[in-house]
């Protein structure tokens, strides 16, 4: 005779009802995936905070992300907007010393694509080499531009037609 306590675990995960799609932070994520892909579709959220995210949570990585609860997943998106109130690392942050604020910052979705679009304006406003690398359309980490980044047609016009 089979107790409570001798249940197979995998039982019980196939008795809960699987989401079909998991919303983080104005992000769809199809609830398939296991739990440390799906957060990484997040904007923002690298390998290490995912990972990172799991085991502050205590979850399952290989868990697929369409069994977390919707407090479980305010939780997650909690985690991820505010990294420091659960003291994880300042290197796991993506805006460390805020060029505003000073603060160490961890920005994620659409606030990330805001905040470099802001910085790419003022280093085009002060004239840095990297802003002016940038309004010029040119690579700006010092890649070579001999044979690559050609965005004009003016190279294929020269050719005579025949």
């Amino acid at each position: 005779m089979i107790t409570m306590a001798q249940e197979n675990p995998q039982e019980k995960t196939q008795d809960k009802q699987i989401r079909n799609v998991v919303n983080m932070i104005s992000t769809d994520i199809p609830g398939e995936k296991r739990l440390i892909v799906g957060l990484r579709m997040i904007k923002g959220v690298s390998f290490m905070l995912a990972n990172a995210v799991c085991v502050v949570c205590g979850f399952d990585k290989n868990e697929p992300i369409g069994y977390l609860s919707k407090e479980d997943v305010l939780k997650i998106e909690d985690i991820i907007k505010h990294p420091r109130k659960y003291n994880l690392p300042v290197f796991l942050l993506n805006r460390r010393n805020d060029y505003d604020t000073g603060e160490d910052l961890h920005v994620s979705g659409a606030n990330l694509n805001y905040v470099i679009e802001n910085d790419i304006k003022r280093q085009k406003k002060i004239r840095s080499y990297k802003g002016m690398r940038h309004a010029a359309g040119l690579p700006v980490r010092g890649q070579r531009i001999k044979s690559k980044f050609r965005k004009t047609k003016s190279a294929n016009s020269k050719r005579k037609k025949k």
